[in-house]
C-alpha cells in the first residue's frame, strides 16, 4: 500500500479525456469538484467550501472511465496523490498536485449503476475495455509507463 493514499468523493467536472501515449497506452484525464459543509458555530449559517483536483488513470481504469463516467457524475477516487512540476516558455517554474488514480467508481449515494463487466486481454492481469475508442494503435499488453510521457 502506498504511503500517500487518498480517497476522495465528488462530482466531475468536465468530462474524462482520453489520450494515447506515443507506447500505445491510454492516458485519461479529469476534474473533480470535492465539497465540504459545516455549520459556523458563531454565526449558525452553513458555509461550504469546494476544492478541485485533477484526477489521471492510464490502462484500462482510463479506457472505461472515459467509456462508463460524464460531468456531473458522482465518483469515488482512491490513488496518490503526485506533484507534477514544469518549466513554462518563459523559464518560470510551476507545479501542479494530482491524483494518480488505483480505483475509480461511481458513487450510488443518489445513483444507481449498471455494471458491465469486460472480458480480460489474454496473458494480461489488465481487463480490455468492451468498445474500443476507434484508432489505429498499437494491441494492448501489460501496461508500461515512462514518466517522462506528458500525455496532457
Amino acid at each position: 500500500m502506498a504511503d500517500n493514499q487518498i480517497t476522495v468523493v465528488g462530482n466531475i467536472t468536465r468530462d474524462p479525456e482520453l489520450k494515447f501515449l506515443t507506447s500505445g497506452n491510454a492516458a485519461m484525464k479529469f476534474s473533480i469538484a470535492v465539497s465540504r459543509r459545516w455549520q459556523n458555530r458563531q454565526t449558525q449559517e452553513w458555509e461550504e467550501k469546494t476544492s478541485y483536483f485533477d484526477v489521471q488513470a492510464y490502462g484500462s481504469l482510463a479506457e472505461n472511465c472515459a467509456n462508463s463516467l460524464q460531468k456531473g457524475t458522482r465518483v469515488i477516487v482512491s490513488g496518490r496523490m503526485e506533484q507534477r512540476t514544469w518549466e513554462t516558455e518563459s523559464g518560470d517554474k510551476r507545479s501542479a498536485f494530482e491524483i494518480s488514480a488505483d480505483e475509480i467508481a461511481p458513487s450510488l449515494k443518489w445513483a444507481t449503476a449498471v455494471v458491465t463487466r469486460t472480458p480480460r486481454a489474454e496473458g494480461s492481469g489488465f481487463s480490455a475495455p468492451a468498445e474500443r475508442p476507434t484508432s489505429s494503435r498499437p494491441q494492448e499488453s501489460t501496461p508500461t509507463y515512462a514518466f517522462d510521457e506528458e500525455p496532457f
